[in-house]
This record gives C-alpha cells, sequence and structure tokens, in this order.
C-alpha cells in the first residue's frame, strides 16, 4: 500500500470519525450522566469493539476480494450505495432531529463497558459499514490481507482516541450536546459527508 493511499484513509477516517453514530452517541451519553469516571471503560470498550467488528465484516473479505475483480465491483457498488442510504438517512434526521436519549445508566464499570462494547461490536449497520468502506483503500494487485490488517490497526487506533476526546469533551459542555440544534448539525453534516462517499464509491474505478 502506498503512502499517499494511506493518508488517504486516515483523512477519509477523521471525517467519518467525527461524525457522532450509535457508539459515540452512547458514550457521551454515558459521559453526561458518569462523568469523568466513565471514561476508562467507555473507551476501552470503543477499542474492543471495533476490533470485533472488523473482524466478523473481513472474515473471507480478503480472499474473496483477491480472487475475483466481479466481487470486487460488487462489493464496491454495493457499499456506494450502502452508504448514500445512510447518507440520505441522516440528512432527512437533520431535517426533524430527535432529542439525545441518554441510555439508562448502569451502576458499574463493568456494566458500562458491557453496553457500550454491545452497541460497538454488535451493530449490523457498523458491521456492513466496514465491509462497504474498507474495500475503497485496497489494492487487489497488493496482499490484501496485510493492507486489511493496516487499515483496521489504524481505523481502531483513530476510533479509540475519536471516543476519548468525545468523552472528555462531554463532561464539560453537557448543555451543547444534548441540544437538538447540534445534534440537527452533526446529522446534516453527516449526511452530506456520507452521502458524497457514497457517490464517490460508485463511480471509483479498481485499482489496476
Amino acid at each position: 500500500m502506498s503512502l499517499q493511499l494511506w493518508l488517504a484513509f486516515v483523512a477519509a477516517s477523521a471525517l467519518l470519525l467525527i461524525i457522532p453514530g450509535p457508539t459515540i452517541l452512547t458514550v457521551i451519553s454515558y459521559s453526561m450522566s458518569h462523568g469523568r469516571r466513565a471514561n476508562v471503560p467507555l473507551v476501552a470498550a470503543v477499542a474492543l469493539g471495533d476490533s470485533t467488528a472488523l473482524v466478523l465484516s473481513l472474515l473471507g473479505l480478503g480472499a474473496l476480494l483477491a480472487a475475483s475483480a466481479f466481487w470486487f465491483t460488487v462489493v464496491k457498488f454495493v457499499g456506494g450505495l450502502y452508504l448514500l442510504y445512510l447518507g440520505i438517512k441522516l440528512l432527512r434526521a437533520g431535517i426533524s432531529p430527535a432529542e439525545l436519549a441518554a441510555p439508562a445508566a448502569p451502576g458499574s464499570r463493568w456494566r458500562l463497558f458491557a453496553n457500550t462494547w454491545l452497541v460497538t461490536a454488535l451493530n449490523p449497520k457498523g458491521i456492513v459499514f466496514f465491509v462497504a468502506f474498507l474495500p475503497q483503500f485496497i489494492n487487489p494487485r497488493g496482499d490484501v490481507s496485510q493492507q486489511m490488517l493496516l487499515l483496521a490497526i489504524t481505523f481502531v487506533v483513530m476510533a479509540t482516541l475519536n471516543a476519548s476526546l468525545y468523552a472528555a469533551f462531554a463532561s464539560s459542555a453537557r448543555r451543547f450536546l444534548a441540544s437538538p440544534r447540534a445534534l440537527r448539525g452533526f446529522n446534516i453534516a453527516g449526511g452530506s459527508l456520507l452521502s458524497a462517499a457514497g457517490v464517490w464509491a460508485l463511480f471509483a474505478r479498481r485499482p489496476v
């Protein structure tokens, strides 16, 4: 994998990670209700949850993409449509946003960890999203498994840092993060970025 392609993945991942999804909304809600003591289990849960989702989504995918140009194209096409669907859904949510609902506050750090890990790891949309996103940065002429491992490690590290920053920010900006106006802005920005990524994926050519 070239440095330019890896840096493109880092930039794209950074844009996607700053958009609050189910995991980040869970982190924000628990940080708001439990304070700083919840940050360590929450961040650890995000790291493990993203790792679990990546493993589930990538099992068998590397060999399939390396062996078949047809399935590589199919995955990119389906992934592009899925990203476009998520973008449109977020844009619609931005028009009539719902209040940010805080989950029921569990009584121990272990439960905070377990709940957040389940939200991150077992979200089927997240698993499908990894399948849609990572192949956009894979060169099938190279070692697909090594490239996927590098991208997976990069994404988990960035997701962990992102969750850490959101958790720290939530404890000192509760009113802003709970504001429907802020959530509307996140939805509109996120929907625009995901829609653009979906269109890009649909028209992207397979690396040669």
